[in-house]
C-alpha cells in the first residue's frame, strides 16, 4: 500500500531502538525523510545508517535529552518544518507511589506530559498552515489499564491524553490528526528488564516468568516493533485524514473490555 508519505518530512524521538524506532523504520519504509533522536550516541548512529542505507532516504540523528529545551531546540533546527512528529520517551522507573518526592514527580510529568505538549505547540502552526500534519503520540496499556509501580508514567500520560482531546479538535479542520498509541506487553528492552526484575524476586527463571506473562495474553505472545511501526505509519499516512482523538491499544487483547 502506498501511503502517500513519500518526501514528508517527520520527527521520531526516542527512536534509536524499540518501539520508536519500529516507527522510525515504518516511516523511513514509506518514503519519509526522517530525523531521529536517542541519548546513546553510537547506538543513535547505527541507527541511522542502517535506515539510510535499507531505505535510501535522507536521516538525521540528533544525540540530545527530548525533555530539555536545548533538545527539543536542536530537533526543530534539525527539521523546522515537520509534517509527521512521532512523541516517546521513557518512562519513570517502577517505584511505589510512597517512595515518589516532589522531584521525581515534577521530573515524570516533565517526560511524559509537558515535553510532548511543548513539541506539540512548535510543529502545529507550520502544519496547520501547509493543511496536513500528523501527530502520534506513544502512551501506554497502562492509561487505560493501571500498572502498580508504574502509576506516574500512566498519571502523566493519562493526563497528556486529556489535554489532546481538545487539542485535536482545534487541529481537525485544517487537516492535523492527533493520535495516541497504547502499547501493552511488547517485547523490548524495558519489559526484558521487568522479567528479570520478577525472576529475582519470585526465584523462578527468565524464560518461566516470560512463558507464564505471554500466556495472560489473548494472543498468547508479545507485540513486536515492526507491527506497532506500521499501525504508526498508517496513521501517519493519507488514509489517516479521518482518525483524530483516537486511543489504538495494542496489546493482543490483554485489555479486557468492549470500549
Amino acid at each position: 500500500m502506498d501511503l502517500g508519505l513519500r518526501g514528508k518530512s517527520a520527527i521520531v524521538c526516542a527512536s534509536s531502538r524499540g518501539l520508536g524506532r519500529g516507527c522510525a523504520e515504518a516511516l523511513a519504509e514509506a518514503g519519509c525523510d526522517l530525523v531521529i533522536n536517542g541519548r546513546d550516541q553510537a547506538a543513535l548512529e547505527a541507527t541511522r545508517a542502517d535506515l539510510a542505507e535499507q531505505f535510501q532516504v535522507k536521516v538525521t540523528a540528533v544525540a540530545a535529552d527530548v525533555s530539555t529545551p536545548e533538545g527539543q531546540s536542536a530537533l526543530l533546527t534539525a527539521c523546522p518544518h515537520p509534517d509527521i512528529l512521532v512523541n516517546n520517551n521513557g518512562g519513570p522507573p517502577r517505584r511505589d507511589y510512597t517512595e515518589l518526592d516532589r522531584d521525581a514527580l515534577l521530573g515524570g510529568v516533565v517526560q511524559n506530559f509537558v515535553t510532548p505538549i511543548e513539541l506539540i505547540q512548535a510543529v502545529t502552526p507550520g502544519m496547520k498552515e501547509r493543511g496536513f500534519g500528523r501527530i502520534v503520540n506513544i502512551t501506554s496499556l497502562s492509561v487505560k489499564m493501571p500498572i502498580e509501580g508504574l502509576d506516574l508514567s500512566s498519571g502523566a500520560r493519562a493526563g497528556l491524553t486529556a489535554f489532546l482531546a481538545g487539542v485535536c479538535r482545534q487541529l481537525a479542520p485544517y487537516g492535523v490528526t492527533v493520535n495516541n498509541l497504547l502499547p501493552g506487553k511488547m517485547d523490548t528492552d524495558r519489559l526484558k528488564g521487568g522479567f528479570e526484575r520478577t525472576a529475582q524476586q519470585s526465584g523462578k527463571s527468565i524464560e518461566a516468568v516470560r512463558e507464564a506473562q505471554a500466556a495472560e495474553i489473548p494472543a498468547r505472545r508479545f507485540g513486536n516493533s515492526e507491527e506497532f511501526g506500521q499501525t504508526c505509519a498508517f496513521l501517519c499516512s493519507q488514509y489517516g485524514g479521518y482518525i483524530t482523538g483516537q486511543n489504538i491499544l495494542m496489546d493482543g487483547g490483554l485489555y479486557p473490555a468492549a470500549f
